[in-house]
């Protein structure tokens, strides 16, 4: 099958080991003076290695690669012991990745695993910042402002693959869902459409695992109330798919909204 997972660039690489203690599932090891990925089994292809690489030589490609199996990983974490159990359930979590997390947990139980002390919240090193779920609130001067370059985000991160589903900041959100290209082409973006707004954004035609991002979505109107949904979407064909996603997840999820649509012209005007 095809998928998302890790690549090395052996020129790149010094053999320094930092990216080992960055990947709980035990996919990377350091052998012959570079780090090698030892099985596709055993590597989910989120890319938390890559923040601990200093010489960029880490990356996520698509290729042909073994279905991830977190039963598996799941044999050499709890050999590891508490901490790096406790690390791989926040790594998991933190990505959003709550099927692989509620399967970790079953498995957890199974083996007569206190889940709950494993489960509590710490402050962990997991990689990428950027997966970090985080509330931005309104600047009191910019509270009354509605300038060009006042911006309207108010919280982080904002690209799908990289967001968590059970992030605080869905609870009673009016959610947009944008496409990639829409705060391109339309210039009044943050003022229109993401005032008061929690933001999501993909692209329905480039990016690959679909299928995960219909699961995520369907999660965060499963874990949360949502009060609204607005879509923004270009005029192309290709990005009717940002509707077909949201319809499949509300499918998937067992609930009904109301979506209101905007569809924004390649010349940047409201259609």
């Amino acid at each position: 099958m095809k998928r998302q997972i890790i690549k090395i660039d052996e020129a790149k690489c010094n053999g320094c080991g930092l990216c080992i203690p960055g990947c709980p599932e035990g996919a990377l090891q350091v052998i012959d003076g570079k780090a090698r990925l030892i099985s596709d089994l055993f590597c989910d292809g989120l890319g938390a290695c890559i923040g601990t690489c200093q010489q960029g030589a880490i990356l996520v490609e698509e290729r042909e690669a073994e279905p991830y199996s977190e039963a598996l990983v799941m044999e050499n974490i709890m050999k590891a012991g508490a901490n790096t159990i406790k690390a791989h359930l926040h790594h998991l979590k933190s990505h959003g990745e709550m099927k692989f997390y509620g399967q970790a947990l079953d498995i957890l139980k199974a083996h007569g695993y206190d889940v709950d002390a494993l489960t509590q919240e710490e402050t962990m090193a997991c990689g990428c910042s950027g997966t970090h779920a985080k509330k931005i609130e309104p600047q009191a001067s910019a509270q009354t402002s509605s300038g060009p370059g006042h911006s309207e985000l108010r919280q982080w991160p904002v690209q799908l693959s990289l967001i968590n589903p059970a992030a605080q900041y869905f609870d009673n959100a009016e959610l947009l869902i944008s496409a990639d290209c829409v705060p391109y082409a339309y210039g009044d973006f943050h003022r229109r459409f993401m005032k008061g707004k929690v933001v999501i954004t993909f692209c329905p035609k480039l990016d690959q695992d679909l299928e995960r991002y219909i699961d995520k979505l369907a999660q965060i109107f499963t874990l949360h109330t949502i009060k609204s949904v607005t879509i923004v979407r270009m005029e192309v064909p290709c990005c009717g798919g940002t509707e077909i996603l949201l319809k499949k997840a509300l499918e998937q999820s067992g609930k009904m909204h109301f979506v209101k649509v905007n569809m924004i012209s390649v010349d940047g005007q409201i259609i």
